[in-house]
This record gives C-alpha cells, sequence and structure tokens, in this order.
C-alpha cells in the first residue's frame, strides 16, 4: 500500500484546486492507497530565512508546523502539491513548503546522505489558473521540478487547468475532475501516469 500526502495550497477551502486535490484523495483512497491531505493555510509555516541552519545539520531550525510535515514527507512514496495559480506562480502558502525544502536539498546534496527516507518519491502538480496565457504554468512547473528533486523525488505528472477563476468552477468541468480521480488511482496503483490522457508529462 502505497502512502500518500496531498498538499492544497489554496487559500479557499473548496476552491477549484482543492477540489482537484479532493478528487485525487477519492480516486487515490478508493485504490487502496493510505492518503492523507494538509491544507497548508491551515499550518503555521514561515518562508525559509535563509538562516543557514540546516547547512551542517540537514535539520531546519525554525520551530513550525514544517516539522511535522518533514517526517511525513520522509514516510511519503507520493508528494502532491495543489496550488491556483497567482500571478503566473504557486501560492505563498506552497511557496512557503518549497522553500523549507532547504533541509531536505541540503541531507542529500551537501551532507551526502542519500535519498530522504531512503527512497524515491513520485511529484505530482494540480493547478488551476483564471487566464488562457500560453505560458500560465511555465514557472510553476519549473519550481516543481526542483521541488520534487529536493524531497527526494521526481515530477512524473501535473493536470493543468487553464480559464478557471471562479470557486466552484472546476465543477463545470467534471473530465477535469475525472482527471485528477483516475491520477490518484494510478499513483496507488504505481501504475503509469501516461495512461490518463490530456496531462502534462515530462518531456
Amino acid at each position: 500500500m502505497r502512502n500518500i500526502i496531498v498538499f492544497s495550497g489554496s487559500p479557499r477551502k473548496e476552491g477549484n484546486s482543492d477540489l482537484l486535490a479532493d478528487a485525487f484523495v477519492s480516486g487515490a483512497t478508493g485504490a487502496g492507497a493510505d492518503v492523507e491531505k494538509i491544507r497548508l493555510y491551515q499550518k503555521d509555516i514561515s518562508p525559509c530565512i535563509e538562516c543557514g541552519g540546516c547547512d551542517e545539520t540537514g535539520i531546519c531550525i525554525l520551530d513550525d508546523d514544517m516539522r511535522e510535515i518533514y517526517a511525513k514527507l520522509e514516510m511519503a512514496d507520493v508528494v502532491v502539491l495543489a496550488s491556483p495559480i497567482f500571478f503566473y506562480n504557486i501560492t505563498s502558502g506552497s511557496q512557503a513548503l518549497v522553500e523549507r525544502s532547504q533541509a531536505f536539498w541540503v541531507r542529500q546534496y551537501v551532507l551526502k546522505q542519500g535519498s530522504i527516507g531512503g527512497k524515491k518519491r513520485d511529484g505530482i502538480f494540480l493547478s488551476v489558473g483564471a487566464t488562457k496565457g500560453k505560458l500560465l504554468f511555465d514557472g510553476s512547473l519549473r519550481v516543481m521540478r526542483y521541488f520534487f528533486d529536493a524531497i527526494g523525488g521526481k515530477l512524473q505528472a501535473a493536470l493543468l487547468v487553464r480559464g478557471v477563476e471562479k470557486k466552484g468552477q472546476i465543477k463545470q468541468l467534471p473530465d477535469m475532475l475525472e482527471k485528477a480521480e483516475r491520477l490518484g488511482m494510478v499513483a496507488a496503483d504505481s501504475g503509469d501516469y501516461s495512461e490518463v490522457d490530456g496531462i502534462w508529462l515530462p518531456g
């Protein structure tokens, strides 16, 4: 049974990316995975302050809710980040999570302690943006590549939805919710993400 952690980076409960996250959770749970969803805006997570405190130990010195999240990340086989796009980027709550992955990056690449938690994990990105701009997700995808690498994983797939802004509008696109649910099923089953039509896959 795969251990999956889903981070919802929307400040709106039942916002569009939050609903995509719920659909993913439904699919993964139904397929037998052990799934936990964490709403980042309900957690106290400070951004990285670049103090260098983790440079020698690989342990962040900041005392907040990220401490329990580090432990959960070490156990995870799959990590999902769901975030709306704000000004062509992920939300500040999501960015704080990404920045605080610096401690794990230090463990791997400075202290040479090997893969986090002794395993490689899949990374999945779920995102919704209000505009239909061609480059809407380009910056965030690059951030996701580096984030998942820092926590001992790889960005394996993304579900990217353009032209959705009003709260709950994603419900008018049931095919997108179905794709998110299908992604959850595949993630739970250690399957091939290319089986899910209409998603982004790394080139």
